[in-house]
């Protein structure tokens, strides 16, 4: 009778097999490289975020400088003017007059991106338009009393 012992390598149990198992170090590496090439290729693509650059004041109304186009929501509210940018910017505040009488101004971040409020102490009523200058980006508002 014969028994199981590995005489001479005859058994029918196959050796494991000393070389290591490169085919999942390989494919983990490429899924690596992979990676990193499209968060570079997406980071060297993606657009400047829009910035707020400047605020000037003008004898009717406001002007507002960015360094490119920003997405733009307006509406009156309680006889005040209300302007939404989607866009970075440091908050500001100032005075202006429209027909010599005081219109506060102020800009502040929120949720939604930069919150321009104009206030007077009468009902305002505010029209604005942006035009492409200078590789940059003018809106202005202009305001009159209700």
């Amino acid at each position: 009778m014969h028994g199981s012992e590995g005489k001479d390598a005859l058994h029918s149990t196959p050796e494991d097999d000393p070389r290591p198992k490169l085919l999942p170090r390989v494919l983990g590496s490429l899924a690596i490289v992979g990676l990193m090439i499209g968060l570079m290729i997406g980071r060297l693509t993606t657009p400047d975020p829009v910035e707020l650059q400047q605020i000037e004041t003008a004898t009717d109304g406001i002007v507002v400088w960015f360094n490119s186009e920003p997405k733009l929501h307006g509406e009156h509210i309680d006889g005040t003017v209300a302007l939404l940018f989607d866009a970075l910017g440091k908050p500001a505040g100032g005075q202006l007059k429209v027909n010599d009488k005081d219109v506060n101004w102020r800009v502040r971040k929120t949720d939604g991106g930069l919150l321009l409020n104009l206030v007077a102490a009468r009902p305002l009523r505010g029209e604005w338009k942006g035009e492409q200058v200078d590789d940059r980006w003018r809106l202005e508002v202009h305001l009159q009393e209700q």
